[in-house]
């Protein structure tokens, strides 16, 4: 069986590699010295002291060599139950070194460990095992995670852009360096969403196309900017845990809730204060006076005739059309949108607020004696609650979720009846995570997952030039469940035998106070409830 690719990387303290057994070269008249590489289907030749396409395989000596090593995760008593930190020595800031008679270097000593799939290598062709089945303990119950680096063809990121602004036309193709690399999709509330890369892009384009997906998924998946631009809309800077850039601004705020909503929230602390107020919103523009906020509060009438489609009494839709400015609208003077006022209702002296969802764009008039809004200094009592709707607005960030297809090839380093572990994810007998983090599973066939990349540590994706994204996968599960699916027990190591190999590494663990963006850090891995649709 060739083992090419079970490969633990190099480390001072780590033992000389073994010269590892490798399939015929297919190129017979491969110069002398070189080593072909079948650890993706670009099979490279690579010459002494060279490293592949990928820059994740080399030829040291003769000896393919990982050439990073694989990332440990452990649990301490000092960073709360279930936290998860990296491993690093406090004073060095570097791998501990084992200490004498104990090739863990009293790793285990109090601490859990786990096994990530990042630096782990991967399996392909996929007819032999993973590179790592890591057998440990956990509450007195024998645990195995099979451990290994997927390559991915059949994955995307889904980004959720936290902004009222109009990014580009639902279905609106989106570019990176001036390809196409995904499209816009439905927004959500308070949120613009994009769909990026996916096979099509990977590998149904041109050459180009799919470097250019691969290179910008990679890099989004390990927490990098991206610059990318919608056909039709705005020019966008993104990046996880980050505010979305639109067009050369930073985004500061989410909307509270749509004009509807926000008119609700806010009607009894506006009430007193103005005669009429207008939230404007790209998806539903509030009346106070007609919505039924001001009606339980016996507000009467303003008169008010507002453009748009009347949804139900004081809720309008298309109130303008969707832009950059006033609640997501292409409104730059919001006094536009009203058609005029009702003779018979309207009276001059009446206090009219108009505001966007988010209270970045606020204004005050005041009806003159032809029934005309003058815009006037808002008073402080108004400009209060105004500030109070910008309050409740979250901070704008970026999210980036990676979803990936985790299908048969892959399943086959598990066991070797692949459907078996698919049966017993969907049973919750198996926790999918993806470098430690917590992984959701789509219901339905086959095993679609999806993690977000800030849980995740850094530098988690690589790539091989097929094009296609490599990622971490694990995953765990009770020992007698493993050998009921068919696992491959034979080549089950012991957390102890894999510490001795001494080849990890430590850094880019991130943890709920590091990101921020999480209340508690991710579960521990080993016998955490699965995240399953």
């Amino acid at each position: 069986m060739t083992e090419h690719t079970k490969t633990d990387g190099l480390s001072e303290a780590a033992p000389e590699p073994q010269v590892l057994e490798r399939a015929r070269p297919r190129n017979e008249r491969m110069a002398a010295g070189k080593i072909e590489c079948n650890a993706c289907p670009v099979l490279c030749q690579i010459s002494p002291g060279k490293a592949g396409a990928c820059d994740r395989y080399a030829n040291h000596a003769g000896v393919l060599v990982r050439l990073d090593p694989v990332l440990l995760l452990r649990r301490t008593l000092e960073s709360g139950d279930g936290a998860v930190v990296p491993f690093i020595a406090p004073d060095t800031h570097e791998p501990v070194a084992p200490a004498d008679g104990d090739a863990s270097g009293g790793l285990l000593r109090g601490d859990e460990v786990f096994v990530t799939g990042v630096g782990a290598s991967t399996t392909y062709p996929d007819y032999k095992p993973a590179p790592f089945i890591v057998q440990s303990e956990h509450d007195g119950v024998d645990m195995i995670t099979v451990v290994t680096e997927g390559i991915f063809s059949y994955c995307s990121f889904k980004l959720k852009i936290d902004t009222d602004r109009w990014l580009g036309p639902e279905q609106a193709n989106v570019r990176c360096r001036g390809e196409v690399v995904g499209h816009v999709t439905t927004a959500e509330y308070g949120s613009q969403m994009l769909s990026l890369g996916g096979v099509h892009h990977l590998t149904g384009g041109s050459k180009k196309e799919g470097r250019i997906t691969c290179d910008m998924m990679a890099a989004l998946g390990n927490k990098e900017a991206v610059e990318l631009s919608i056909d039709g809309g705005s020019q966008l800077v993104v990046q996880a845990g980050q505010a979305p850039i639109v067009n050369g601004v930073r985004e500061q705020r989410m909307r509270v809730g749509c004009g509807s909503a926000t008119i609700g929230i806010f009607a009894k602390q506006l009430w007193g204060r103005a005669d009429e107020v207008v939230v404007v919103d790209d998806h539903i523009t509030g009346v106070l006076t007609e919505h039924q906020a001001g009606r339980c509060l016996d507000m009467p009438a303003s008169g008010l005739k507002i453009r748009g489609r009347k949804s139900t009494p004081g809720r309008y839709f298309q109130v303008a059309n969707p832009g950059t400015g006033w609640g997501g609208t292409d409104l730059v003077d919001p006094l536009s949108i009203i058609e005029g006022w009702d003779p018979d209702v309207a009276r001059p002296g009446l206090r009219l607020l108009m505001t966007s969802t988010t209270g970045e764009h606020a204004a005050w008039y005041v009806l003159d004696d032809a029934l005309v809004p003058r815009e006037q200094p808002m008073p402080p009592e108004v400009a209060q609650v105004v500030a109070r709707i910008g309050e409740n607005c979250e901070p704008s960030l970026t999210s980036v979720l990676f979803l990936g297809g985790a299908g048969g090839s892959l399943r086959a380093g598990v066991t070797e009846n692949p459907v078996l572990l698919t049966r017993m994810i969907k049973r919750l007998l198996v926790n999918v995570t993806c470098g430690g983090a917590p992984a959701y599973v789509w219901p339905g066939g086959g095993i679609t997952m999806m993690s977000d990349v800030l849980r995740m540590p850094d530098r988690s994706f690589g790539t091989v030039p097929t094009p296609a994204i490599v990622a971490p996968i694990e995953f765990t599960m009770r020992a007698d469940d493993y050998r009921a699916l068919g696992g491959h027990m034979d080549h089950v190591r012991t957390l102890q035998q894999v510490l001795a190999s001494g080849a990890w590494h430590h850094d880019g663990a991130p943890t709920a106070r590091r990101w921020g963006q999480h209340p508690d850090p991710n579960p521990w891995p080993i016998g955490a409830p699965p995240m399953l649709g």
